[in-house]
């Protein structure tokens, strides 16, 4: 037996966007009304996030702190916003490290890819595949020189980061090394980060 939807109900219906017949564009991802917080566009379709784990959190501010510690006044850190990759595809990186001279505005929104010199995706379980393979093809794809990508290991869940940079030859990221303690790079400047202050956050 059907049942009957009352008026109150009716009211309380999620109204879900109809995609259209060859997806959404970066336009429809900043014009959209009600998007969820943190809504991504890969391959012209809407990407909504699951409720952040604490490892995520932690994460992103010990590396954005890390990564600020030793930054050249030319450059910034920035996370959680918006990556242009190209008209279908704006996803919003983790933690990633851009040029200065493209912040334009404090109403900006979002950063070109062109602009972007490293990104950073924390492994998270409902996004994992996209952390481990579709993003890092469209970054290196879009040109962006280095990659890392974060997961848990051991019993005690503790950070291990691993390092990419992008082959000018092959364009595709090669791993340039992974770090379980100790974050000490030159590259794309001199960065020192503390892995093992991760319990403090």
């Amino acid at each position: 037996m059907g049942g009957t939807m009352t008026a109150e109900s009716a009211e309380h219906r999620i109204h879900w966007p109809v995609p259209p017949h060859d997806g959404y564009t970066v336009d429809d991802l900043f014009t959209l009304p009600d998007l969820p917080p943190h809504t991504e566009l890969i391959d012209g379709s809407l990407v909504f996030v699951s409720p952040q784990r604490h490892f995520h959190f932690a994460m992103i501010h010990l590396l954005a702190n890390g990564l600020r510690s030793t930054l050249p006044p030319d450059f910034r850190v920035a996370a959680e916003m918006t990556v242009v990759l190209d008209r279908r595809n704006a996803p919003e990186p983790d933690v990633f490290v851009a040029r200065a001279d493209a912040l334009t505005s404090h109403d900006q929104t979002r950063y070109e890819a062109a602009d972007v010199l490293l990104v950073i995706e924390v492994v998270s379980p409902d996004s994992e595949s996209r952390d481990r393979d579709t993003k890092p093809r469209k970054y290196a794809a879009a040109g962006i020189p280095n990659f890392w990508l974060v997961d848990m290991a051991g019993e005690d869940d503790h950070p291990v980061v691993q390092v990419y940079e992008l082959g000018k030859a092959t364009g595709t990221y090669a791993l340039t090394g992974i770090y379980h303690d100790h974050v000490k790079i030159t590259v794309p400047y001199g960065i020192d980060i503390d892995l093992t202050t991760f319990d403090r956050y």
